[in-house]
């Protein structure tokens, strides 16, 4: 594929490849009338090759969304009240999005996130229904959640998913999912709702590690169209098998892996609850693909380093299409090690949940370049520009140079829930600041050179950190690593790395930096400090979490810069909506004024934030 292909795709319009569909249920409806019995979701408890799947045809499949939205109908969601979900990868998580988005609005909620974000988003939304996993051996998630609908008062409903006790059978407002589900009808909506394409049909909310995350509003539009946009780069067909292994609460597994495939009666193999998170679900992976006839994956760079760890030894992949990379951008040298070792074709995209989903990616007939995020997707327009220091347009970058990148098109969200969170993301109107930094290049590739907030700036100059990731990534024993700016007096920032060994592998940081120097022609990019642990921060998607890094590397930054004062002092760094990242120093309350303003006065020469308080340490121990 070329630009001049992705012309000819869009001289199909989008009415004739979607007509009829005016919403995400009506998609999931026409797969169930055309292929009734066609099996949707093949989902593995314990995500091995040997097990029985439980197998749910399309005509299952739209019985039960059917039926969810009429159980959230029956409790009285409209169409622009939220049901939240706190799942893991079930086939009920199907069944609760889509029925939600029939019903009214679907909030999916990382599981992973503590009590105190699930309240500021469920607040948020103003949620009326959560669903949620009930008391379970196998989940932690009810003891996490099971008050609170005393945090969130517009919460009339919890619907517990596979509760194994009915501790709770007794209180009104706690329903038992799988009791009562088969009590409603299966075939149509009750509500006799008439969907609008340009209805909110969900709210995702995006990053989520620290700080409320922001919430994005799809409408059924966006989803439908950004699904048609992946299966027509991706090639989906009636005839494909795709393998979810990331989380449901994701736009990643919901669209690629979900809607995408509905929208071409593709089968999903859904593997175990926790994915590719599961214990063992990497050790396994090969078999599946081989017992299931899986064509294509979509995972993010982290699993696909594990994946090398894993033999394919003599399964049978020949079923395979694409591998598909998104979430993170990738080293290209894990790009030559995965194809090397598997024979596979990957595919870097690129997207984000205020584009639904995927942007842009590597063709899939026609010219890959590693280190490259490919062709802005069929339908949707993608260039870059120049802002000024605001961040108002300025112009439009010229070819290869680097700018940030905006999207505009049907798969582009109208903004965020919070109103506030909306000032200054269009750059121009129906252009959304994506908040990442690229180049397009004479054909129309598109290079990701960073985001914004994540260059290191050293002396002014910009320092991209892929450029230090995939030099130690070339180095044999390294499994992942991770480049962020340390805060410096004298150049604002110095690289550093963050570097996780291959499992019976050993190596010391200083044979790692002379490697660095002689794998990074750009003199001010080597590193300065290396520094080895045991694993990187993730999301729950496996995407590297840099603000954890940057947290950490300021805390080693004041421990350096406030050692020859012989104060007691501990440091907590945290993440701020003023000033991004402070860092809160509390004092051991025997030190005198004049200790107390040599730190401000050290602490000041840097480009952080800090707050020092005092506190009786001792008596802390």
């Amino acid at each position: 594929m070329v630009q001049q292909d992705i012309a000819a795709l869009e001289q199909v319009t989008v009415q004739s490849r979607l007509q009829g569909l005016d919403s995400t249920y009506a998609v999931i409806r026409r797969a169930a009338l055309e292929g009734p019995e066609k099996t949707a979701i093949y989902f593995l408890r314990e995500g091995n090759a040997q097990e029985a799947p439980v197998m749910i045809s399309y005509a299952k499949l739209f019985s039960r969304v059917t039926q969810t939205a009429n159980l959230f109908h029956d409790l009285g969601l409209g169409t622009r009240d939220v049901v939240s979900y706190i799942l893991p990868n079930l086939p009920q998580t199907h069944y609760i999005l889509w029925g939600g988005e029939a019903a009214g609005i679907a909030n999916p909620i990382n599981p992973l996130l503590d009590v105190d974000h699930i309240a500021g988003i469920m607040n948020a939304a103003q949620s009326m229904i959560l669903v949620t996993m009930g008391p379970n051996a196998q989940s932690d998630l009810w003891s996490k959640v099971k008050n609170i609908k005393d945090r969130v008062p517009s919460l009339k409903y919890i619907i517990q998913v596979m509760s194994q006790n009915d501790q709770n059978a007794q209180e009104a407002n706690i329903l038992q999912y799988e009791d009562i589900i088969d009590q409603f009808n299966g075939e149509t909506l009750d509500s006799g709702r008439i969907f609008d394409k340009d209805d909110i049909c969900s709210l995702f909310h995006t990053g989520g590690t620290t700080g409320t995350p922001k919430m994005a509003r799809h409408s059924h539009h966006n989803e439908i169209s950004n699904s048609m946009m992946v299966g027509l780069a991706m090639g989906v067909s009636s005839d494909d098998v795709g393998f979810c292994g990331l989380p449901l609460f994701h736009v990643n597994a919901a669209i690629i892996t979900g809607l995408a495939c509905f929208l071409e009666r593709a089968e999903i193999i859904l593997a175990t609850p926790a994915g590719f998170r599961t214990p063992g679900s990497l050790s396994n992976f090969w078999q599946i693909v081989e017992k299931y006839r899986v064509t294509f994956f979509s995972a993010v760079p982290t699993i696909y380093s594990g994946l090398l760890q894993v033999p394919v030894g003599d399964a049978d992949l020949s079923s395979l299409r694409v591998a598909i990379c998104g979430a993170a951008p990738m080293p290209s040298e894990l790009i030559r090690k995965f194809e090397k070792a598997t024979g596979l074709i990957l595919i870097e995209g690129y997207g984000m949940t205020e584009g639904t989903c995927v942007s842009s990616c590597n063709p899939l007939h026609g010219e890959r370049r590693a280190g490259s995020v490919g062709f802005r997707l069929p339908y949707q327009q993608l260039k870059t520009m120049i802002l000024d220091g605001d961040g108002h347009y300025v112009r439009d970058c010229k070819i290869d140079e680097i700018g940030s990148v905006a999207i505009k098109g049907p798969n582009v969200f109208s903004g965020y829930l919070d109103p506030s969170d909306n000032v200054g993301i269009w750059a121009q109107e129906g252009w959304f600041n994506s908040g990442d930094m690229g180049r397009l290049d004479e054909q129309g590739y598109l290079w990701l050179t960073g985001r914004t907030k994540e260059l290191i700036i050293r002396s002014g100059h910009n320092i991209d950190p892929a450029v230090i990731e995939n030099a130690l990534n070339k180095h044999d024993v390294v499994m992942a690593a991770a480049a962020v700016g340390r805060p410096d007096i004298y150049a604002g920032e110095l690289p550093v790395a963050y570097v996780v060994l291959k499992p019976d592998t050993t190596c010391d940081a200083a044979e790692l930096m002379d490697f660095a120097a002689e794998n990074i022609s750009e003199r001010g990019a080597v590193p300065k400090e290396i520094y080895l642990v045991d694993a990187l921060p993730l999301t729950a998607v496996g995407k590297i979490f840099k603000p954890a890094l940057k947290q950490d590397i300021i805390k080693r930054v004041i421990q350096d810069a406030l050692g020859d004062l012989g104060l007691l002092f501990t440091i907590s760094v945290e993440p701020d909506k003023s000033y991004g990242t402070v860092a809160f120093i509390e004092v051991d309350s025997s030190a005198g004024e004049e200790k107390i303003d040599s730190m401000k006065h050290i602490l000041d020469q840097y480009i952080f934030h800090t707050k020092i308080s005092k506190k009786d340490l001792k008596k802390q121990g």
